[in-house]
């Protein structure tokens, strides 16, 4: 027989390693996405959630602001005297919910994006400035940031729409110009750490200009820790604008949204428990898959989770 050469043995070897090593890296991974698997499932009722929203006009089985007094108050199917025509029952004028429910949902993830997008928008600005330039700069900017967080947020609220009246666009300004500052706080910090590295330095050296270094250096060592706050954040803009449209702040009637359908179902607890107890559910269930979302993009973007 042939006898094999030592280069082959070490060939072999090597081949060996490296398919054990890709072995350990799909091993890995399954680990850490078995970790996560809350997070995939929350992102595929999400998934539904979002879906129903969109497709609201094609799927919901009656119109949302068609009024039937004579079926007010009609309890959900599977209780004596419901009708299957309105599953979840209807309201205190004969709307039907899961219409109403679903259309809600366009309004509340419309308002919870639209103003999360505007809030990372002037927090990373505002931050990368304050991190970046520092002295007088990061003076002023914390400056605001701590007034922004000891300013009452309700008063702020009533403030604006008393000025502006209560309308879509007016919410989502409100809540986003509300939201900043964490984004501002955090930015901050990050970019006073990374100004220092040798990268950030180097490109200094190299003449290059301060938007290049900040944009094309600093930023995309920011996304994930953003990411994670904004995922985290559009669960807490569907809270306060559901609050506002609790007190009569929001969305106003007959416009379908969960937190003035909430309002409206609040004196009728007692004996029709469904009209508020539905939206309530869309918002809880709506709000947790995204803070579960928000916890599996946390731990699979921080370095220091990997296996």
């Amino acid at each position: 027989m042939k006898a094999v050469s030592a280069e082959t043995k070490v060939d072999l070897a090597g081949l060996g390693e490296a398919q054990a090593l890709a072995v350990d890296e799909r091993g890995a991974s399954l680990r850490r996405l078995g970790r996560l698997r809350w997070g995939l499932a929350a992102a595929g009722v999400l998934l539904v959630i979002v879906a129903s929203a969109v497709l609201a006009p094609w799927i919901v089985p009656h119109d949302p602001l068609a009024v039937n007094i004579r079926h007010r108050l009609a309890p959900p199917a599977w209780m004596e005297g419901g009708d299957a025509r309105h599953f979840l029952g209807t309201d205190q004028v004969g709307r039907d919910l899961v219409s109403r429910v679903i259309y809600g949902g366009r309004v509340s993830l419309v308002i919870g994006v639209t103003a999360v997008l505007l809030s990372t928008s002037i927090g990373v600005l505002l931050g990368l400035g304050a991190g970046y330039f520092g002295g007088r700069s990061d003076w002023t900017i914390m400056t605001l940031v701590n007034v922004m967080l000891t300013f009452p947020f309700v008063l702020l609220a009533l403030a604006v729409i008393a000025v502006l009246g209560p309308s879509l666009v007016n919410m989502i300004i409100v809540l986003g110009v509300a939201g900043w500052p964490i984004y501002a706080r955090v930015v901050r910090a990050e970019t006073m750490a990374i100004r220092e590295r040798e990268f950030v330095l180097a490109g200094r050296a190299l003449g290059m200009s301060h938007p290049r270094i900040v944009f094309r250096q600093i930023v995309p060592n920011l996304v994930s820790a953003i990411v994670v706050i904004a995922t985290l954040q559009v669960a807490q803009v569907i809270i306060l604008e559901s609050f506002l449209s609790f007190l009569g702040l929001g969305i106003q009637p007959p416009t379908p949204a969960w937190g003035n359908m909430l309002g409206e179902g609040r004196v009728y607890m007692l004996n029709s428990w469904w009209i508020a107890t539905f939206p309530g559910l869309a918002i809880f269930v709506t709000t947790l898959m995204i803070n579960l979302i928000g916890n599996a993009l946390r731990d699979w973007l921080d370095p220091h989770m990997k296996l």
